[in-house]
């Protein structure tokens, strides 16, 4: 029904407000929780990877924001090629 539509409607538009997250000077930050499921690590192995100065992060008010770029830059340095 139409009332149905709307309520998933709703939904999915509240889950996007929550997730969505503006760049910054076009820069795109991702949180602890999306790098941890994008890495398949934990937080706990973030926290030791912020320790080890592995990955680039900025702390705000208690939230540990990672930029997308320095993620990238990360991940292509320290890839290794197949052996053929």
């Amino acid at each position: 029904s139409v009332v149905q539509d709307m309520r998933k409607g709703s939904k999915w538009l509240s889950a996007f407000l929550e997730s969505y997250r503006p760049p910054l000077d076009g820069e795109r930050y991702l949180t602890d929780g999306e790098v941890a499921e994008l890495l398949r690590v934990s937080r706990r192995t973030l926290q030791e990877y912020r320790n080890n100065r592995v990955l680039p992060f900025i702390l705000l008010g208690g939230k540990v924001l990672y930029p997308e770029t320095g993620l990238r830059e990360v991940l292509e340095a320290n890839y290794r090629k197949p052996l053929e």
